[in-house]
């Protein structure tokens, strides 16, 4: 995929987008497509953390959330996912980000002033694995999040999917360690030169690396580095294709992630800078791409071989009551 010729400007380009990848930061290039309508607005907004109000999480009678309350007959196995011919883990990848709301009431929040690790690591509630919470929700109740803790989420609710699916413990990620799963984390939130979702999957033996585009699946983890600079961490769906002049030219990519365009959660799409009028866009040459495999292809990793990082602690949480929504 990547290239020798790439210019001296897309160099520059790359070095800037993944400054600013770290987190969450992106480009408003990243367009979404449009959600059906909603029957109701939201009514939660998004407080920054030095505004905040804690108040008790949203859940049902049963502690679920919107999303579990959508995913609860497959975690139960009441519904059962068919396997793709390799055994990969997209089918479940696609089952989760199904459960999502479209409507524009998980919407799209990432703060740098202040920083918010603390409190906050951009997913839509809390994450669980093997007793301990390793990704926090935002304190406020809404159901946030930002790109690459939503597809950080939606890596970890499909892996617990699979494994409860296949009769496993549903917190095996290829025998991880608590910590594994924390620098793992930090690996795929782009927090050190080199780091992506790839390297977070094929680091701990999970899958391994698409270089051709041809190869890409529904449901691979994809990043992105764009100009001006910015980047972007989604869920790939298909490309884009010029098919009126030349069907085989890839144009651009469609997506699902938590976007910037007030939509939140959902469908986007965006264009390589080389098909733009403009030349901004996704640097073609800067696209990284990982599928996490079947169970029976995880491989043994070396920890003592894995970037460990350090930008910040996996504290626990101490603010989240969770109790049923008010009866209206």
């Amino acid at each position: 995929m990547k290239t020798n010729q790439a210019s001296f400007f897309s160099f520059t380009a790359l070095v800037l987008a993944l400054a600013g990848l770290v987190g969450c930061q992106q480009t408003t290039l990243n367009k979404a497509i449009p959600a059906p309508a909603a029957t109701s607005s939201p009514t939660n907004k998004i407080a920054r953390r030095y505004s905040y109000t804690p108040r008790p999480y949203p859940v049902d009678e049963r502690g679920f959330s919107p999303v579990d309350q959508a995913l609860a007959k497959a975690y139960a196995r009441e519904e059962i996912i068919a396997d793709d011919s390799e055994g990969a883990l997209n089918p479940y990848v696609l089952k989760v980000i199904s459960g999502y709301p479209l409507d524009g009431s998980y919407q799209y929040h990432c703060s740098w002033k202040p920083w918010e690790y603390d409190i906050y690591n951009g997913v839509t509630q809390d994450l669980w694995f093997k007793g301990m919470v390793v990704a926090k929700a935002y304190p406020d109740g809404s159901r946030c999040s930002y790109c690459c803790g939503f597809t950080f989420e939606v890596f970890v609710r499909a892996m617990k999917l699979r494994n409860i699916q296949k009769g496993l413990d549903a917190d095996d990620f290829n025998s991880m360690t608590f910590n594994d799963l924390f620098n793992t984390l930090q690996l795929w939130y782009i927090e050190g030169k080199g780091d992506s979702e790839q390297r977070a999957i094929t680091s701990y033996g999970l899958g391994r690396a698409i270089t051709n585009f041809d190869d890409a699946r529904p449901g691979d983890f994809l990043s992105y580095s764009s100009t001006p600079s910015g980047g972007h961490s989604v869920i790939f769906i298909d490309w884009i294709r010029d098919d009126a002049n030349h069907p085989d030219k890839i144009t651009g990519l469609k997506y699902f992630s938590s976007n910037l365009s007030g939509n939140g959660v959902g469908y986007g799409q965006a264009h390589f800078s080389d098909a733009t009028k403009n030349g901004h866009g996704v640097l073609r040459n800067y696209v990284v791409i990982g599928r996490v495999g079947a169970i029976k292809d995880y491989k043994s990793f070396d920890r003592a071989a894995i970037p460990q990082r350090n930008a910040y602690a996996p504290t626990q949480p101490e603010r989240i009551l969770y109790v049923p929504t008010p009866a209206k």
